[in-house]
C-alpha cells in the first residue's frame, strides 16, 4: 500500500512532539520515539484494532512498550488518536500529578496496558497478555463467533534483551506457539553506555529462532514504510509461532546527535531542536504543533476502531442469544466479578482434623475452588509436585498441536522461570477475565521480586503460592531457607504477605487474595505438618491478625505474637509458662498489611497496653518492632538438617519460647505503664498529622 505525504507528516509530527515534550520537561528520552515513529505510525494506523473512546474494550489489540523510557512515543500516540490525553498533559510530562509520568503507568493513564520501565518486564507482560487471549479465545469462541481474537504487539530494545526476564518469557512463548504475539525489536545499537558493541554482540534473531519464533528483518526502519507494513502483514499470517521484526532504526533520527547515546536520555539542545523541526518541514520557532491533517488522519483511524467495537458488540449480542450461559460467564469475568457464593467452597477445619502442611492446605483450596472459579488460572515454576498447585482434574495450558494439553487448559507449566512467571502473571491479570496464580519456593520468589514490585505498583491481582517457607523445609539448608524474604515483601507497598498457621487461616488468605482486585498476594506455606488450632476461624483470619488464645481472666503477663508454623510452637509454650505461674496471650498475625488496615480500636484490642509483647518467627526480626517490645527470630542464615533439629538449633521450641517469654516478663517488670508499640505508633502518627507532616 502506498504511503502519502500525510503519512510522512504524521511521522515527523511524532518526532517533533518528542523533541518538544522532553525539552519542556528538561528530562526524558527523545531518541527512541524519534527512531520508532515510523513503525508506530504504520502499526497503529494499518494493523491495530482499538477504540480510544473505550480503552477497556475486551477484544482490543494490546500494545506494550517494554522499553518504557520511550513513553513520550506512547503518550503522543494516545493524544493524536483522541484518548483522554490532552496537549496540556503532554506539556506536563514528568510533572507531579500529571497523566504523563516518567515511565508508563497503567493505573494512571488510560490506554496504557501495563506499567513498564524496568527493562524486559514488558516483554513478559506481553507474553502473559497473549496467553490470556489464547486461553479466553479457546474457552469462549464458537464457530462464527470470535469473541476474543486480538493480537498483542510489543516494542522492545537491546536493554530488554539483555535482561534475563525477557529471555525466560520469550522461551516459553516459543514453546506455547503464541501466534497472536508480534514483537518489534528496536535495533538502534545504542544503550546508556554507548554502542552496544561494548557489551551486547549476540545475534538476537538467531536466539529467537532457537526459541521457536518466526523472525523478519527490516533494514531501514527510518524511512521504508512499505517494508515495515509488509513485515507486519507477514507476521500476522504466521499463526503457530510468535513473531519478531528486527527493525534497524537510527536513535534520535534527524538530530545532530542521531545514532549516538547522547540522544538516548537527554533532551535536545535548543539549536538542535530547531534544526530538526526545519529538516522535517516545521516552523523551528513553533512548539507543540500538530497539523490539522495529522489530527484528521489519526481521528479517522480512531473512528474505524469505534466501528470495529460496534460490530463486535452486535456480534456478541447474537452470541448471547445462541450461547447465553457462555455470554453471561464472559461478561462476569470481563467485569472482574466473582461468582455469587463462591466463598462457601473454601475449606474449613476443626481441631479434630489432622495436622497438615499448609502447602497441602493450599492445594485443598485450589481443588475446592477449581470448579466454582473458572477464572483461576495458574501453575508452577517446575515445582508442581512440591508446590501442590495442580488440582486433580486440571488440564494443562498447551498448544493443541503438542498433544500435551489445550489452550483452554488452566494449568501452566512455567518451567524453571520464576521471574518470567511473575511478569507473565501481570500480563494475565492485566488482560482481565483471569485471576493468575503461580507457585515456587518462597526463597525463589526473590528471583521474581522485580515483577512483583510492578504488580503492586500497577495494582494487579496476582497470587504467588510460596511453599517451603522457612527453616522448616529442613535438609535443603540455608540456600533454600528464606529468612529475609518476608521483611522484603512486607516493606513493599500494596502487597499482601500471608503466612497462615493452619487450614482456616489458609482459606482466609485465599479469600483476601481473591477479593483484593488491586493487590498482589504472596502466600507463604509450610512443608511440615501444622495442627489445626483452637480458636482459628476464617472470619478472624481475614482481619490479618487476631487473639488466638487468652487467659480466662483476660489478664496476660505476656503477649506472644507469631505467624505460620511458629504459632503452634507458641501455643505449646503457653502450657510451659502456665507451669511456671505465667499467663500468656497468643496472637496470630498472618498478614501485617491486612491487619494494619483494621481500625485503631481493633488493633489495640489485639495488642493492648499493660503487658510486654514478644514476637516469634523463624525469619529475620526486622520490622517486628512495630508490634512487639522484644523479638525472637533468626538474624542469620538457616542450617541444613532435619527440621526439628534445625528449630532446636535456633531455639524455636516451646521450651525456648517460654524461656524467652519469661525473660521478657522479667525485663519489663517494674515498668509502668507498659504501652503497646502500636499505641506509640498511633500517637506519633497523630502528632505528625497535627503538625502537617505526612508519610
Amino acid at each position: 500500500m502506498a504511503f502519502s505525504e500525510v503519512d510522512v507528516k504524521c511521522i515527523n509530527t511524532i518526532r517533533t512532539l518528542a523533541v518538544d515534550i522532553t525539552t519542556k520537561s528538561k528530562s526524558g528520552h527523545p531518541g527512541a520515539p524519534m527512531g520508532m515513529a515510523p513503525v508506530s505510525h504504520v502499526l497503529f494506523n494499518k494493523f491495530m484494532k482499538f477504540n480510544p473512546k473505550n480503552p477497556r474494550w475486551m477484544n482490543r489489540d494490546r500494545f506494550i512498550l517494554s522499553n518504557g523510557h520511550a513513553c513520550v512515543l506512547q503518550y503522543t500516540l494516545l493524544h493524536l488518536f483522541g484518548y483522554p490525553m490532552s496537549m496540556k498533559d503532554l506539556q506536563e510530562f514528568r510533572q507531579l500529578g500529571s497523566a504523563t509520568p516518567g515511565h508508563p503507568e497503567s493505573h494512571e493513564t488510560a490506554g496504557i496496558e501495563v506499567t513498564t520501565g524496568p527493562l524486559g518486564q514488558g516483554v513478559g507482560n506481553a507474553v502473559g497478555l497473549a496467553m490470556a487471549q489464547a486461553h479466553l479465545g479457546a474457552t469462549f469462541n464458537k464457530p462464527g463467533y470470535n469473541v476474543i481474537d486480538n493480537y498483542t504487539y510489543c516494542f522492545f530494545g537491546d536493554g530488554c534483551m539483555m535482561e534475563g526476564v525477557a529471555s525466560e518469557a520469550m522461551s516459553l512463548a516459543g514453546h506455547l506457539q503464541l501466534g497472536n504475539l508480534i514483537c518489534v525489536y528496536d535495533d538502534n545499537h545504542i544503550s546508556i553506555d554507548g554502542d552496544i558493541n561494548c557489551a551486547f554482540t549476540e545475534d538476537v534473531m538467531m536466539r529467537l529462532e532457537a526459541y521457536g519464533w518466526h523472525t523478519v528483518v527490516v533494514g531501514d526502519g527510518d524511512n521504508d514504510l512499505n517494508s515495515i507494513e509488509q513485515a507486519l502483514a507477514e507476521c500476522k499470517k504466521v499463526t503457530d509461532k510468535p513473531s519478531c521484526i528486527k527493525l534497524r532504526t537510527t536513535i534520535g533520527y534527524g538530530s545532530k546527535l542521531e545514532g549516538t547515546h547522547g540522544v538516548h536520555g537527554n533532551p535536545l539542545k535548543g539549536d538542535d531542536a530547531e534544526q530538526v523541526k526545519a529538516k522535517f518541514g516545521f516552523n523551528p520557532k513553533e512548539n507543540f504543533h500538530v497539523p490539522q491533517e495529522v489530527y484528521d488522519y489519526y481521528h479517522n483511524t480512531a473512528a474505524q476502531g469505534a466501528k470495529a467495537e460496534e460490530e463486535w458488540n452486535a456480534m456478541f449480542a447474537k452470541y448471547a442469544q445462541e450461547y447465553p450461559d457462555l455470554a453471561k460467564e464472559f461478561t462476569r469475568r470481563a467485569e472482574q466479578k466473582l461468582p455469587e457464593g463462591w466463598e462457601k467452597s473454601l475449606p474449613t477445619y476443626t481441631t479434630s482434623d489432622p495436622a497438615i502442611a499448609s502447602r497441602k492446605l493450599s492445594e485443598n483450596v485450589l481443588t475446592a475452588l477449581s470448579d466454582v472459579l473458572p477464572e483461576l488460572v495458574g501453575g508452577s515454576a517446575d515445582l508442581t509436585g512440591s508446590n501442590l498447585t495442580r488440582w486433580g482434574k486440571a488440564i494443562d495450558f498447551q498448544p493443541p498441536a503438542t498433544g500435551l494439553g489445550e489452550y483452554s487448559g488452566r494449568y501452566i507449566r512455567y518451567g524453571v522461570r520464576e521471574h518470567a512467571m511473575a511478569a507473565i502473571m501481570n500480563g494475565l491479570s492485566a488482560y482481565s477475565g483471569i485471576i493468575p496464580y503461580g507457585g515456587t519456593f518462597l526463597n525463589f520468589v526473590s528471583y521474581a521480586a522485580g515483577a512483583i514490585r510492578l504488580s503492586a505498583l500497577s495494582q494487579l491481582r496476582a497470587i504467588h503460592v510460596a511453599t517451603h517457607d522457612s527453616i522448616g523445609l529442613g535438609e535443603d539448608g540455608p540456600t533454600h531457607q528464606p529468612v529475609e524474604t518476608a521483611a522484603h515483601f512486607r516493606a513493599l507497598p500494596n502487597c499482601m504477605f500471608w503466612r497462615p498457621a493452619d487450614g482456616n487461616e489458609t482459606s482466609a488468605a485465599y479469600y483476601c487474595a481473591l477479593t483484593a482486585k488491586e493487590t498482589p498476594s504472596i502466600i507463604a506455606l509450610s512443608r511440615q505438618n501444622l495442627p489445626q488450632l483452637e480458636g482459628s476461624v476464617i472470619q478472624k483470619g481475614v482481619r490479618g491478625g487476631y487473639t488466638l488464645i487468652d487467659p480466662e481472666d483476660g489478664k496476660a503477663d505476656v503477649i506472644i505474637v507469631s505467624t505460620g508454623s511458629e504459632v503452634c510452637i507458641c501455643v505449646d509454650a503457653v502450657k510451659v509458662l502456665k507451669e511456671q505461674g505465667l499467663k500468656a496471650r497468643i496472637v496470630s498475625l498472618p498478614c501485617w498489611e491486612v491487619f494494619d488496615q483494621q481500625d485503631q480500636e481493633y488493633q489495640l484490642s489485639v495488642f493492648p497496653d499493660g503487658a510486654p509483647i514478644l514476637s516469634v518467627e523463624a525469619y529475620s526480626t526486622l520490622g517486628w518492632q512495630k508490634y512487639s517490645h522484644e523479638q525472637h527470630g533468626i538474624n542469620g542464615f538457616g542450617a541444613s538438617g532435619p527440621y526439628l533439629d534445625v528449630y532446636k538449633k535456633f531455639e524455636l521450641t516451646p521450651e525456648d519460647v517460654a524461656e524467652k517469654a519469661k525473660a521478657t516478663v522479667e525485663f519489663w517488670k517494674g515498668v509502668s505503664p507498659i504501652r503497646s508499640p502500636l499505641r506509640r505508633a498511633f500517637e506519633q502518627k497523630n502528632v505528625h498529622t497535627l503538625v502537617g507532616v505526612h508519610h
